[in-house]
């Protein structure tokens, strides 16, 4: 059976992907589900994804 081709998408190097998650500030609302707070990586800004950069190889160096 064939394998897929991976998809062509730069994948962000901080989050892998996963650029939002919500962190537990380890107290409950009042009807006892926890508080949480969303995190965004600052790398890329919530896409998950980033721009090609330049490689030595690409550059000629």
């Amino acid at each position: 059976m064939t394998q897929p081709t991976p998809a062509r998408i730069r994948r962000c190097r901080d989050c892998d992907g996963f650029p939002t998650v919500h962190i537990d500030a380890g107290t409950r609302h009042r009807d006892g589900t926890r508080r949480t707070f969303p995190v965004t990586c600052p790398t890329c800004r919530g896409t998950g994804t980033c721009t090609a950069t330049p490689t030595a190889a690409r550059s000629g160096r």
